[in-house]
């Protein structure tokens, strides 16, 4: 099973390989750079060659890359523009490195949706994808806190719009849990695999983000909590872990910690209990 975290890339990309393989991970998500500028992170090929060895050494796969927080796709003046780069670079550098792509949240309309800010965000996308190396992933995160994509419906739009094989989705459980989907049994993920079929996104899921929830269901916040800690059933992560057409997919954490630190090992190993031999 693939089980892992975000980590920070402080003191190199290296590092974030060792931080994964010290809390029993083998699985890895990192920022290509801080996620709250605009910062491109630069690499040499030495560093390049030092990461691919490592991550070698260690067996750590998939990797992905989460874009900065900053990103706004559906936005036509400066913050689009710099999303647009920001990304260029970022899934240009992800084949170098063995990265599968970026996870991304598409932003926000700023206010009420138009046709005009729709177009904005499609032609963005298209864009990307059109400078970009075709190894390189788009992966779309399911958003929450009235962001573009909260629902299954708005990301199958999207998807159908782009019209490119190089777009996945990556779900969040504590995003989907604030939008009103939960399966704390079979039946219930039963019924949300069935809705991505019928929605034609089944195809295009490509990992999970494992995190409990601060809030309440349904509220429409997305404030993580660590596993078990938040209002979350456990079961929901049991369920996920275990049924046959979910258990194969990278799942990874973006929990705070239980000291408050970031990702940790404590959280992974209450996952792994919840795993059936």
């Amino acid at each position: 099973m693939k089980l892992g975290a975000h980590q920070s890339i402080s003191g190199g990309y290296s590092e974030a390989l060792k931080r994964i393989a010290n809390i029993g991970g083998n699985c890895l998500q990192i920022f290509s750079s801080s996620p709250r500028g605009w910062s491109s992170f630069q690499i040499n090929n030495e560093a390049i060659e030092q990461w691919n060895n490592k991550r070698n050494e260690l067996n750590i796969d998939p990797i992905y890359f989460h874009a900065t927080y900053l990103i706004n796709l559906a936005d036509d003046s400066r913050i689009g523009h710099a999303s647009k780069q920001s990304l260029i670079s970022e899934m240009n550098l992800a084949p170098k490195l063995g990265i599968k792509g970026s996870i991304i949240h598409l932003g926000s309309y700023k206010g009420e949706p138009s046709s005009i800010k729709y177009s904005t965000l499609i032609t963005n996308i298209k864009e990307i994808l059109n400078k970009t190396s075709p190894k390189s992933l788009f992966i779309i995160e399911n958003a929450g806190n009235r962001k573009i994509g909260q629902t299954l419906e708005e990301i199958s739009q999207i998807v159908k719009d782009v019209n490119n094989p190089r777009v996945k989705i990556c779900f969040d459980t504590c995003h989907l849990f604030s939008n009103g989907y939960k399966f704390e049994n079979n039946n219930q993920l039963d019924k949300f695999l069935n809705q991505l079929s019928s929605l034609q996104l089944i195809n295009q899921l490509e990992c999970w983000h494992l995190n409990d929830s601060r809030d309440e269901f349904d509220s429409g916040h997305d404030r993580h909590d660590n596993i078990g800690q938040g209002k979350m059933n456990i079961d929901e992560f049991k369920v996920l872990l275990n049924h046959p057409k979910t258990k194969d997919y990278p799942f990874i954490i973006e929990t705070p910690g239980f000291d408050k630190k970031g990702p940790d090992q404590k959280n992974l190993d209450i996952l792994k209990s919840l795993i059936k031999l």
